[in-house]
C-alpha cells in the first residue's frame, strides 16, 4: 500500500509518496492542495496514488516532518485500555464515558527527530498510539457508519510532561502541549477496511526494551464508538485527527517512574501502519 509523508529537503517542505529509495515529491504537481491537510479535505489521496504510480524518487536525502503539520484539530482519548484504568489504583470501575483532551500541531515533531525535554521539568514520558485522520466530516455519526469517515492512519508517540498534567484539577492540557514533546508519522496509510485496525497490535520500545504491547481490539472505547461519541457534541471535519489511546506501560507507571532522558530511543509500531522512531534531547 502506498504511503504519504510531509518532508523537508534542500530548505523546502514537500509532501509526497514514500519510495524504497526516497521520496516522490507530489506537492509541486498539485498546487491547489498546498499541504496534505488540503489533500485530505478534498478527498485527494486516490489522485496522489495515481500520480505516484511508477515514478522514481525525486529526493533521496530528506527529513521527515510531522505528517500533518498544519492539522487544525487533534483530539486524544485518554485511559482507553483496561490495564491503563487499573494503573490509577483508585478503585474505579471502567468508565461510562471516555476521557478527551486536545493537542495542537505545534507539540509534534516528525519521524527520526528528537523529542524535546524542557528545562522546566524532566518528567517527559512516552505513549504509543494509533491516530486516525478523518476524510469525511459529520455530526451524530453512527458506529455502523464511523469507518466510512476515516481517510488514513498514522502512528503517534503522544509524549507528555507528567508533572504538568497535575497543575490543575480538571485538565491535562498543560502537560500535553509542550513544543516538540510528541511525534506523529512517519506517514499516512490510506484506510481501506476494518481489517487494517480492528486487531492491530501497538508496541512501544525504549532502547529496545518492550514497554507497551497490546491490541486495538482491547480498547474500552473502540474507534467506532470514539467517532460516534465525539461527533455527538461537535461536528467533525475532514482533516480532524483522533489519537485513540495508549496501552499500559508508560514510564510514569513504573516504581520508581522511568522517564525519558537524552539519548533514549523510542520506537512505536502499529501493525500494518508503520514504526515511528524518535530520540530525546534537552531544549537548547
Amino acid at each position: 500500500m502506498m504511503r504519504f509523508s510531509t518532508y523537508s529537503a534542500a530548505g523546502e517542505t514537500f509532501y509526497g509518496a514514500v519510495h524504497d529509495q526516497g521520496m516522490i515529491a507530489l506537492s509541486p504537481s498539485f498546487p491547489q492542495w498546498p499541504t496534505l491537510l488540503d489533500v485530505i479535505r478534498q478527498g485527494g489521496l486516490d489522485e496522489l496514488q495515481q500520480a505516484a504510480a511508477g515514478q522514481s524518487p525525486t529526493h533521496t536525502e530528506f527529513d521527515y516532518e510531522m505528517v500533518v503539520p498544519d492539522a487544525r484539530r487533534i483530539l486524544c482519548v485518554g485511559v482507553n485500555f483496561p490495564d491503563r484504568n487499573a494503573e490509577y489504583k483508585d478503585g474505579s470501575e471502567l468508565p461510562r464515558y471516555m476521557s478527551l483532551f486536545p493537542r495542537f500541531a505545534s507539540g509534534f515533531t516528525g519521524h527520526n527527530r528528537n523529542l524535546v525535554r524542557p528545562p522546566e521539568n524532566h518528567t517527559l514520558d512516552y505513549e504509543g498510539e494509533l491516530a486516525i485522520v478523518l476524510g469525511k466530516g459529520g455530526r451524530r455519526i453512527s458506529q455502523a457508519d464511523a469507518y466510512d469517515h476515516i481517510a488514513a492512519l498514522t502512528v503517534c508517540n503522544e509524549g507528555t510532561i507528567r508533572d504538568w498534567v497535575r497543575h490543575a484539577k480538571f485538565n491535562v492540557t498543560q502537560g500535553k502541549n509542550w513544543d516538540n514533546s510528541a511525534a506523529m508519522g512517519p506517514w499516512l496509510v490510506p484506510f481501506t477496511d476494518a481489517a487494517q485496525i480492528d486487531d492491530a497490535r501497538i508496541t512501544t520500545t525504549v532502547n529496545d526494551e518492550v514497554r507497551q504491547d497490546d491490541t486495538i481490539n482491547r480498547m474500552m472505547f473502540p474507534i467506532r464508538r470514539q467517532i460516534e461519541y465525539i461527533s455527538t457534541f461537535m461536528t467533525l471535519q475532514p482533516g480532524d485527527i483522533i489519537i485513540t489511546g495508549t496501552p499500559t506501560g508508560a514510564g510514569a507507571r513504573f516504581d520508581p517512574p522511568r522517564y525519558l532522558a537524552p539519548g533514549d530511543v523510542i520506537k512505536v509500531t502499529v501493525e500494518g501502519v508503520g514504526t515511528l522512531i524518535n530520540g530525546v534531547e534537552d531544549e537548547a
